[in-house]
């Protein structure tokens, strides 16, 4: 199973267990919810304490080198938490 470590806490494990951010062609970023998007992927542990700390720190934007305005971040908690949801991470962290 192929590797990947989160941008906020550092944590290695196997990909399945984080959420994928990706910067497409045209520039926008979304979450990868599939996991195999193609463009400029940032991987973030499945919880929204790592979100955070991805955001406050600044390590989102540089990683996927794209600008993220206010409103663009506000979609993404929203988007990561739908994907949180939809895996059913009973607590932070867990993965799914």
């Amino acid at each position: 199973m192929p590797q990947r470590t989160c941008i906020a806490c550092r944590r290695v494990d196997q990909k399945r267990s984080f959420v994928r951010f990706v910067r497409d062609a045209e520039g926008d970023v979304h979450v990868d919810s599939s996991g195999k998007a193609p463009g400029r992927g940032a991987s973030v542990c499945a919880s929204i304490a790592c979100f955070e700390t991805a955001v406050t720190k600044n390590r989102l934007a540089p990683a996927l080198r794209a600008s993220l305005p206010e409103e663009v971040v506000e979609r993404l908690r929203r988007e990561f938490e739908d994907v949180l949801r939809t895996r059913g991470a009973s607590a932070p962290g867990t993965g799914w």
